[in-house]
């Protein structure tokens, strides 16, 4: 018993300090498209000529509609893994709407439910503001994660226009850090 306790103890505290530690962010700095230089280390970063190509997909949009992988040509994609029992996941949905107006002619976000069901995701986004911001996408099969071997929540890619992963990032983004992975992107 008193290991179960310790066990919870310390899941607790580091909880605790990865938010306390997160929320350091200053809210009210201004983020623009020119993007701050801040740094993670919980990605996949590609640095060489060779990159994975983005996993093919076909999913239903809130309306029924069929969207590909391949419906943005020409654009840099930043495809999120998501769901709504995902507190770290909802925290940054409208950090996404906020970086497609900041880059609207440059990259299309790609948000893609796992495994929940239309009401249970729209609910959400419809509730958060967010659902017409920019793409919401079901997964039922759960088929997008699995392709980009998912193990943490959220994940987000980042695509450059050729359909190369040129970034894979595991865990929460704050603004500042998507501007920065995008720009890296316009900028090489």
């Amino acid at each position: 018993m008193n290991k179960l306790i310790i066990a919870i103890i310390v899941i607790v505290i580091g909880v605790g300090g990865f938010a306390f530690i997160s929320s350091r962010e200053n809210p009210a700095e201004e983020i623009t498209r020119e993007g701050t230089g801040a740094e993670t280390s919980s990605e996949v970063s590609t640095e060489s000529e060779q990159f994975d190509k983005v996993p093919q997909f076909t999913l239903s949009d809130y309306d029924g509609n069929q969207v590909s992988v391949n419906d943005f040509p020409g654009k840099i994609l930043v495809i999120n893994s998501w769901a709504a029992w995902c507190p770290f996941c909802v925290e940054e949905l409208p950090a996404f709407r906020d970086l497609q107006e900041l880059f609207p002619d440059d990259i299309a976000v790609i948000a893609i439910d796992r495994q929940e069901s239309l009401s249970t995701a729209k609910n959400y986004t419809d509730n958060a503001g967010i659902s017409d911001a920019y793409t919401f996408l079901l997964d039922p099969k759960d088929s997008f994660y699995r392709s980009i071997g998912g193990f943490s929540m959220p994940e987000t890619l980042f695509v450059d226009s050729e359909g190369n992963v040129r970034i894979h990032k595991r865990g929460p983004m704050k603004l500042k850090e998507m501007v920065e992975k995008v720009n890296s992107i316009l900028n090489s």
